[in-house]
């Protein structure tokens, strides 16, 4: 490689193999980019600086890909090609040098040719993604770390962007832009550029007319930008130049006029604990509005409008039918495809291997062949060893290793316990653990352990406790019996140890003994000690261990004579002669490397040289060296071993691979091994090698050597190639590849089967039947040199070792049994196999078969693999919706830029979906050196699947692709016409004896004392009564965090202070009688005295929640609203709170000069109004009820004073409310329930409220529970926020709650003011935590309201327990109820949710045909009683909107009675249970409110249901949301875990949901925790969240586009 014009072929010898070191390492991620550009200088240095001054440097190719380009990317074939910048400064010798870039999955020419091909094609279509955005402190290695921006001193991002430019500096954003090539950064501008786009910098404008940048669609990596309809819509939407342009993503004061007001609710929880922004968070809102616009210049949109635009793309593959019935799971109903290939050969035929030749010197068993080389031959070398530099470390002569395992084999059976107890008989297993790097001792244990008669049973050494599959390796020590472990010295000092200096105990191992077999500590046997060596038999010589495609590892035993045999048809396969030299590169514990370089080896009297794996990656060539060196016959290798060689032979000119007579490919079955043979024969051939040594072979643990190409003789014609068709594959079936060369598949034979086996091929799955000629099945192989069962698992064994064929008909064709060898292929012209794959690489997705390994060689064929490591990539596939789904994990190079990554992904996608037509799931890329490892370096597969799984990747980059691989979704439901009219389904109900679903509660009861009439008919009488007849009773005690009552009113005292706030009002001019009069104060008494001195002055209170003053922007501008469209003519509330409303801080977020009067209440003169005010009649207006829905609307509803008395003297009777009675209040209390339990319940019924704001809680997360035990309260109500809080905070606290003495035998009922459905899972669990304490679990319930009737049901003390009914999900989605059994699948637990109140009547009506529906049937509640609201009080006055939520009658059965529609849906049941009128009892169920359901696929979904299941997806999501965008479903999860989490959430999310909803999720965003907004009920601002997402103003961590 040219480095500043070194001329490396110069360079010694040494100097260039240390380079070609380097390179390797590089390419195989073993050494990070920077620590080979340090090593690289530093061997360069001293060569440096003598040619400095000699020449200029050779001018630098711009594309060449630098240091690694050997490996980093392969380039396209080509003459002038070469595997790296050196060849620049090489002789052109040989015109082939193009095939030498190769990796470890030697891709075929024609492959990489494919895919380019294929990607070329998707080039024209123009398919542009949308890249993932991310929050940069989630880049994992970014190359941001390394430089400075230019100027980056503003810290916000809208400053940044819009600080006025004066000298030509680049803005930080731009600066970040070009370092993180176009990714996003938090939401910064920069963040609106896809991969596709550039951003010209402008010269510097004045602050005023600088236009935003903006947002080109992204187009495919490779098009060039062409402006299109999207980006010429954006052009004509500049905002108006009065508003001063911030960018695109940073929201300008422009839109915050009129009635759009899109706040976030969020901006407050940056830096607060979650528990603090949710309760005491301002609701923010949006006026109640229809049409929701959304900004048009937004990132979000953009990237949502790009993935809206790839999914209007067509998929491939079409729905096909589907049955509709949901009862039934809806699942395709798969159609066979009439065009499907299909085998039309004839059955095939056994395939006989030639006779086992009986040789007369071959001996009984294999340690007689040891035994008699040992005595006649001792001097012969059996067995060199090479230290890491791969020069010759010793050498075993058979003489050694014969001595040395005979004292082993003594020392084992008579050294290792008391005389007469021996540890170790003959049959025992025993465990040999050793390195790779030390085959000696490997040897010595081996041989000593067949001499003993004792089963050795090979494993990999443990490098560490976490080591991948180890607890897998110790199933197989159990299920072995193994209790001793055989070492070296060397080796037992590397274990990991205790603290104690023991052997650490591995996860899952059997306890084990440690015996070191190192010649010192072993016992020369006396003279007359022989070893027993008897004639082969069918006991178990030794175990090697297989994992299988689940990670389990099992101990297949290899019998004596199953042994000897191997090594019998293995020297007649290969014509082994006596005293040849084989150069072994394989693993020499198992496989191959076994048989051949161990046990077959010395039973010739082979030399064997073993080039460990640690030697190979220091010096790729010294297996080639040594075939030179030794002249040796045969080699075994991996196509790894091959490629690595080619990388890294630079000018050896004194190499010669003439004297191999055998090259045998171990890997030769692997169908892309073909290209590594033909690119090595390439450029061997020139160094002697011949083509007719190249013998590829194909092996399983199972059936061992399955077949093998024999040795070729000089001249003769090569075997021939099968070009496949990869769709005929898919389908099990052989076909020639005519048409499209870019779906193919070139395949070698491996050769005829063994000597003495008889070979068929049986269909893989099912019973083992017999394969035509031309279909692709299992090969199966009857031989007595193969596997006789899986160790200690009589089960499994039957199914593999055990097999009998059966014909077409099924009868099978014989006695003798087969051994499943795993492979899949079929048997070609001339009895050659082939083999074009595994059984456990194998993905079936949608009845085809998918190879692993072809998949694989796919993804590296996309050009250029600048983005990952060659070796490092994982393929399987999860079950996800009834199907397996293609994953593909691989691992990231530090130096890939997210840009590369995502353009490389996004190829990959293309490429396997045009050549393999099939869909990936799911594309993860994690950082270098991150996927857990097979001892030799390759991926651990199942481990990483169960990662995976878990969600314990932590991927770096994640690509989704459900929409184009997700085909057997279930049909859209069309809503089928209301052909039947409500009348008719009225009749139809009664004909079936349905009852109609209606419930009431019980009745009022007259008032007969007029007394009563006129104490109750307002509450300002009912006040001024109290403070008459009991003045000094005290109605309210507010307690602060530390429990202390720090304010009390009595009857008198609250009198008294709204007298005095009605004379303030009373004497300012501007505030007349019925005017809207707004009440601005922290939960307290402050808030009731102003209440009733409104009252008393004859006006409108309206009370609303405080601005935060922590977080003013994101507060204050509700409050503001509020006032404006409830047009207040004053604002009554606190000094502290005067200030801050004209603050400055509050006047750069709205306009303090034109607030209305505002009164501060703290330092009232003691003054008495001349009169106190009563209103004419009961229907005037008592107050307005302000609250935000959750759907994110404002609405004000009217309560008249009717409406007030009827609600508190239902509250009463339900509760049991008189004036000896104390209840608790931990409820916010500014609308609804809450607020009428706070201000009006005590008023009217006389008993002592104990209030506690629940703000105080985020303190002292005791107070609330604490005060229940201290003052023996027996009704309390609190929010969910208060539960949660308790449940979360308190969860594992109660013994220390306990030896405080909190009890809480005392509460009766502690209710849970809500308008949504109950939390079931919350309650319950609320329940269940604080039984310690005593309460009881039938204390817990909840209570329902809603904007048109504040409280419809509520538990009171009377009424049958809450019961509780388990619905299905599927039919809820259908707008009807099918109750199921508790723990059926797809079951929802839906508990009533209270009493009905006294004087309410609930009917459920269908919502479009208005009729009534019959029990359990869903629809929307619809409510009849006293206390109903009057109406909306809006701005714009829509009456129809008023008239038809607050006064509708019902379309058929009784049409005279006015009904309010809640907005909810729900079904009334009746139960067994009888109420106090000793009536059935009937309960009402709510499902969820009928704005908030998400109408998707024609069904319609509930968010709370789906996002239960995303918050069970991972232990890392805290809250969720969801919503809809355009038909796309976005998920918004909370994360609570670390950052690095972030992307393990995605795949799991969109697997959940699919699988428990049939839904594809369209975006995921992660996000920190308390960034969902959450109202002071504790219900999600789904809309809110919305609106943010699009404005792009929640700054995610991450946000996933799925494909």
């Amino acid at each position: 490689m040219a480095e500043r014009g070194v001329d490396v072929s110069a360079l010694p010898q040494e100097v260039r193999e240390q380079l070609a070191e380097l390179d390797l390492e590089l390419s195989e991620g073993d050494i990070t980019q920077k620590g080979y550009e340090k090593k690289r200088a530093k061997v360069l240095a001293p060569y440096l600086t003598q040619t400095q001054n000699l020449a200029p440097p050779p001018a630098y190719d711009a594309q060449s890909p630098g240091p690694s380009s050997a490996s980093a990317s392969a380039p396209e074939p080509g003459p002038s090609n070469s595997s790296s910048s050196s060849s620049r400064h090489r002789r052109t010798r040989r015109p082939h040098r193009s095939s030498g870039t190769r990796d470890e999955r030697y891709r075929s020419d024609i492959h990489t040719e494919a895919v380019q091909a294929a990607l070329a094609k998707h080039k024209e279509e123009k398919m542009a993604l949308p890249m993932p955005t991310k929050r940069r402190s989630t880049y994992v290695q970014s190359p941001i770390d390394n430089c400075t921006p230019p100027d980056s001193s503003s810290s916000s991002d809208d400053e940044a962007v819009s600080s006025e430019s004066t000298g030509p500096q680049q803005s930080p954003d731009t600066w970040i832009n070009s370092s993180l090539h176009g990714s996003s950064t938090s939401s910064s501008a920069s963040s609106t550029l896809s991969h596709g786009e550039s951003r010209p910098t402008q010269a510097p404008q004045p602050q005023s007319q600088q236009v935003p940048p903006l947002p080109a669609p992204a187009h495919p990596p490779h098009s060039h930008s062409q402006p299109s309809a999207l980006a010429e819509a954006y052009a004509q939407t500049r905002i108006d130049p009065g508003g001063g342009v911030g960018p695109p993503d940073v929201p300008s004061q422009a839109q915050a006029r009129g009635s759009r007001v899109d706040l976030p609710a969020n901006a407050v929880v940056r830096g607060m604990s979650r528990g603090q922004s949710r309760s005491s968070m301002m609701e923010t809102a949006d006026v109640r509005r229809v049409g929701r616009g959304v900004p048009v210049s937004s990132r979000v949109s953009t990237k949502i409008q790009q993935l809206l635009n790839t999914l209007k793309r067509p998929k491939r593959p079409p729905l096909s039918e589907f049955f509709m019935d949901d009862q039934e799971e809806i699942v395709e109903v798969p159609q066979a495809d009439p065009n499907t290939p299909r085998p039309e050969g004839r059955q095939i035929i056994p395939v006989k291997g030639e006779p086992l030749g009986v040789v007369s010197n071959w001996p009984p068993a294999l340690q007689a062949a040891l035994t008699r080389w040992g005595a006649t031959q001792g001097k012969s070398p059996a067995l060199t060893a090479l230290d890491i530099t791969g020069k010759p470390l010793y050498t075993l002569t058979y003489g050694k290793l014969w001595s040395r395992s005979v004292k082993l084999a003594y020392t084992l059976l008579n050294k290792l316990g008391t005389k007469n107890e021996q540890i170790l008989k003959p049959g025992d297993r025993v465990a040999l653990v050793y390195p790779n790097s030390d085959p000696g001792m490997f040897w010595v244990a081996f041989y000593g352990c067949l001499l003993a008669e004792v089963i050795p049973v090979p494993i990999e050494v443990p490098l560490s406790r976490k080591d991948a599959g180890s607890s897998q390796v110790g199933f197989l020590l159990g299920s072995c019996g193994v209790g001793l472990a055989l070492t070296s010295e060397i080796c037992l000092k590397g274990l990991p140890k205790t603290p104690t200096g023991e052997i650490l105990q591995f996860k899952g191992w059997p306890r084990l003994k440690w015996v070191v077999t190192d010649s010192k500590y072993l016992t020369k046997p006396s003279k007359d000690w022989q070893p027993h060596i008897p004639t082969a038999n069918t006991d178990t010589a030794y175990i090697e261990y297989k994992a299988s495609k689940e990670g389990t590892v099992m101990g297949v035993a290899v019998s004596k004579v199953a042994m000897l045999t191997h090594c019998q048809a293995l020297t007649q396969a290969c014509n082994y002669c006596e005293g040849e030299t084989l150069v072994n590169v394989l693993d020499f514990k198992k496989d191959m490397g076994l048989w051949h370089g161990v046990l077959t080896s010395v039973m010739n009297r082979i030399h064997t040289i073993s080039v460990p794996y640690a030697v190979m990656k220091a010096c790729p060539l010294s297996w080639v060296q040594r075939v030179h060196i030794h002249k040796a016959r045969v080699a075994l290798v991996k196509c790894r071993d091959l490629h690595w060689a080619m990388m890294a032979h630079r000018d050896q000119r004194d190499t010669s691979l003439a004297s191999l007579r055998m090259l045998i490919v171990a890997d030769g079955a692997n169908p892309w091994s073909v290209s590594s043979c033909d690119a090595f024969l390439n450029v061997f051939q020139a160094y002697g090698l011949k083509p007719e040594v190249i013998c590829p072979c194909a092996t399983s643990p199972e059936a061992m050597t399955v077949a093998i190409r024999r040795p070729g003789v000089p001249g003769a014609p090569l075997p021939a190639r099968a070009i496949l068709s990869m769709t005929g594959l898919s389908h099990g079936v052989i076909r020639v590849n005519t048409e499209d060369k870019n779906s193919a598949l070139t395949v070698q034979d491996v050769g005829h089967v063994m000597p003495g086996a008889l070979m068929c091929i049986v269909k893989p799955d099912g019973p083992p039947m017999l394969c035509k000629t031309d279909e692709i099945g299992e090969i199966v192989v009857n031989s007595r040199a193969g596997g006789t069962m899986y160790y200690g698992l009589s089960g499994v064994t039957k199914n593999t070792f055990e097999v009998i064929p059966v014909n077409a008909s099924g009868a099978p064709i014989g006695e003798i049994p087969f051994v499943r060898s795993g492979l899949l292929g079929f048997v070609g012209p001339g009895s050659l196999i082939f083999v074009v794959g595994k059984n456990e690489g194998l993905l079936m997705v949608s009845g085809r078969r998918h190879n692993a390994d072809d998949l694989v060689a796919t993804a590296l064929a996309v050009e250029p693999v600048k983005t990952v490591y060659r070796g490092r990539i994982a393929v399987f596939s999860v079950t996800v919706f009834y199907d397996e789904r293609i994953v593909i994990v691989a691992e990231q190079r530090p130096d890939a830029s997210e840009e590369d990554s995502f353009q490389w992904m996004s190829r990959v996608l293309q490429a396997i979906d045009s050549i393999h037509q099939v869909g990936l799931y799911c594309l993860a890329l994690v950082p270098a050196n991150t996927l857990p490892k097979t001892p030799l370096g390759g991926i651990h597969i199942s481990d990483t699947k169960q990662l995976f799984l878990e969600g314990s990747l932590h991927p770096c980059n994640i690509l989704m692709c459900p929409h184009t691989c997700v085909t057997n979704m279930p049909k859209p439901r069309q809503k089928q016409p209301v052909g039947v009219g409500p009348a008719s389904i009225m009749v139809g109900n009664l004909v079936a004896g349905k009852r109609i679903a209606q419930a009431a509660g019980r009745d009022l009861g007259l008032i007969e004392d007029q007394d009563l009439v006129r104490k109750h008919q307002f509450l300002t009488e009912a006040l001024q009564w109290r403070a008459q007849t009991d003045p000094d009773h005290t109605l309210y005690v507010l307690l602060n965090a530390k429990g202390v009552a720090v304010c009390t009113a009595t009857c008198v005292q609250l009198h008294k202070r709204a007298e005095k706030i009605a004379a303030a009002l009373m004497e300012r001019s501007g505030i007349n009688i019925g005017e809207n009069v707004v009440l601005l104060y922290p939960p307290g008494i402050d808030l009731i005295a102003a209440f009733y001195g409104c009252l008393y002055a004859g006006c409108i209170p309206v009370t609303v929640r405080p601005p935060h003053p922590q977080n003013l922007s994101a507060t204050l501008p509700t409050v503001r609203m509020i006032i404006d469209v409830s047009k207040a003519a004053c604002i009554l509330t606190t000094q502290v709170l005067t200030k801050i409303l004209r603050s400055k801080e509050a006047a750069a977020t709205v306009n303090i000069k034109t607030w209305p009067i505002i009164i501060d209440t703290d330092d009232l003169p003691r003054k008495r109004p001349p009169t106190i005010y009563k209103p004419p009649n009961a229907e005037m207006i008592a107050y307005l009820d302000f609250s935000v829905s959750t759907t994110g609307m404002l609405t004000g509803v009217k309560i008249s004073h009717a409406a007030v008395s009827a609600l508190c003297r239902s509250i009463k009777l339900q509760c049991e409310l008189y004036s000896s009675r104390q209840i608790a209040i931990c409820l916010d209390p500014y609308c609804g329930l809450g607020f009428v339990l706070w201000c009006l319940a005590s008023v009217y019924s006389g008993h002592q409220s104990i209030l506690i704001p629940p703000m105080e809680l985020e303190s002292s997360l005791t107070l609330w529970l604490g005060t229940l035990s201290q003052y023996r309260i027996r009704d309390t109500f609190c929010s969910y926020s208060v539960m949660e809080l308790c449940t979360k905070g308190l969860g594992g606290q109660t013994e220390m709650l306990k030896a405080r003495g909190v009890n809480l035998s005392c509460v009766r009922s502690c209710v849970v003011i809500a308008e949504e459905r109950p939390r079931l899972a919350l309650t319950h669990s609320f329940s269940k935590l604080f039984k310690d304490l005593g309460l009881s679990m039938r204390a817990v319930s909840t209570a329902f309201g809603s904007r048109v009737n504040l409280a419809i049901c509520l538990q009171g003390t009377t009424g049958p327990d809450p019961s509780t009914v388990y619905v299905d999900m599927k039919s809820l989605r259908h707008d009807r109820v099918r109750l199921v059994e508790r723990g059926a699948p797809q079951s929802l637990p839906l508990m009533e949710s209270g009493t009905i109140l006294p004087g309410v009547r609930v009917i459920i009506v269908n919502p479009e045909t208005r009729g009534p529906l019959g029990d359990s049937h869903l629809g929307e509640i619809w409510v009849n009683s006293p206390h109903n609201a009057t109406g909306y009080y809006t701005i714009y006055g829509e009456e129809n909107l008023q008239a038809d939520h607050f006064n509708t009658k019902l379309s058929f059965g009784d049409p005279q009675t006015l009904w309010a529609r809640t907005g909810y849906l729900g079904f009334v049941k009746r139960t067994e249970l009888t109420d106090s009128s000793g009536d059935r009892h009937d309960a009402l169920f709510v499902v969820g409110s009928l704005d908030e359901t998400l109408e998707l696929r024609g069904l319609r979904y509930h968010p709370i249901d789906i996002e239960t299941s995303v918050s069970r997806a991972h232990r890392s999501i805290g809250e969720s949301a969801v919503f809809t965008w355009t038909n796309l479903l976005v998920v918004v999860a909370e994360l609570c875990g670390s950052e690095q989490d972030a992307l393990d959430l995605v795949p799991l999310v969109t697997n959940v949901v699919l699988e428990e909803h049939h839904l594809i999720v369209g975006v995921v965003v992660i996000v920190d925790p308390g960034v969902i907004p959450i109202n002071s009920r504790g219900e999600k601002q789904r809309m809110h969240l919305r609106d943010s997402f699009l404005a792009d103003q929640l700054d995610p961590i991450y946000v996933a586009y799925n494909m």
